[in-house]
């Protein structure tokens, strides 16, 4: 579904977690599987099988070690020097255009990282190290002492700051919650603490099972996010559903209704490629000339 959306232009930038962009999509893309699974299976025989478990789902511990050692393999193709997260994504998705592994129809699978790549869609996961590149980004270091890269949280958060300068309105979509959703939230705080009159989001969804009285971020409401400035009112929704449920009714909805035929791709990838070469304030002189 997220493929189908960032293909036919009707996301601008994605806030995942490296679980789902790296240890699901990117391990997919490279020929490797997840397979249903039994709850009831014995951890402990699993773990000397080295098949890891998902609550209902196994994958291949040995086959995620090649996900880890390929992404240490790009860290070491690449100049060594403070990245973001999203630049790192992006050559991941590089790599898959000459890597990615066909199933055994012999078609492409369905690859977020390497649509996004293509369509110049960003994709940003703040906490990046936390899935199965860290372990190839750490290996990529501890070999390499004196001359490595680094991924920085801090050119994350200014980078979807950026695109939240550049955009006259914003909406988020948002399905489940944790760290992306508030790092989304979060870039109009940021926007007006660097001095720009971003406004809040316009429009906002959210698709959670997450309960608001446990007093955590991903069961938190969309009006609780009003009161820290973040989200307009009018024109959010709360959608208490499981996500696997929910998203292809919402996105099959939005497809049909046929919004996305005329928009204009934003392009964002390009424009944070040229836009992190500017000062600030360079960019506040712009912004304010095209006002």
């Amino acid at each position: 579904v997220i493929v189908d959306l960032v293909r036919n232009n009707m996301v601008d930038a994605i806030v995942s977690t490296g679980a789902i962009i790296v240890d699901q999509d990117f391990f997919e893309a490279l020929g490797f599987k997840h397979y249903q699974g039994d709850i009831f299976m014995d951890d402990d025989v699993l773990r000397r099988l080295a098949i890891d478990r998902i609550y209902d789902t196994y994958i291949d511990e040995d086959q995620l070690r090649v996900c880890d050692a390929t992404c240490g393999e790009i860290a070491d193709s690449l100049e060594p020097r403070p990245y973001s997260s999203r630049e790192f994504i992006r050559e991941m998705g590089r790599y898959l255009t000459t890597n990615l592994k066909k199933d055994p129809s012999g078609s492409d699978p369905d690859s977020v990282v390497l649509a996004a790549f293509e369509k110049e869609v960003p994709i940003f996961c703040p906490a990046f190290s936390d899935c199965s590149a860290g372990f190839g980004l750490i290996h990529h270091q501890f070999q390499n002492p004196d001359r490595h890269l680094s991924i920085d949280s801090a050119k994350d958060f200014l980078e979807l700051t950026r695109i939240k300068i550049a955009s006259k309105q914003s909406g988020l979509f948002m399905i489940g919650g944790g760290v992306p959703k508030n790092f989304a939230q979060d870039t109009v705080v940021a926007g007006d603490y660097l001095g720009f009159d971003v406004g809040m989001h316009k429009y906002a969804v959210q698709i959670t099972v997450a309960d608001v009285r446990d007093g955590a971020l991903s069961g938190s409401t969309l009006k609780e996010a009003n009161s820290w400035g973040k989200v307009d009112q009018g024109a959010e929704q709360m959608v208490y559903a499981e996500a696997t449920i929910a998203l292809p009714l919402i996105a099959g909805y939005a497809y049909h209704k046929g919004g996305w035929k005329n928009r204009k791709a934003r392009s964002f990838a390009k424009l944070l490629d040229e836009s992190m070469k500017k000062p600030l304030a360079e960019e506040r002189r712009e912004l304010a000339s095209a006002g």
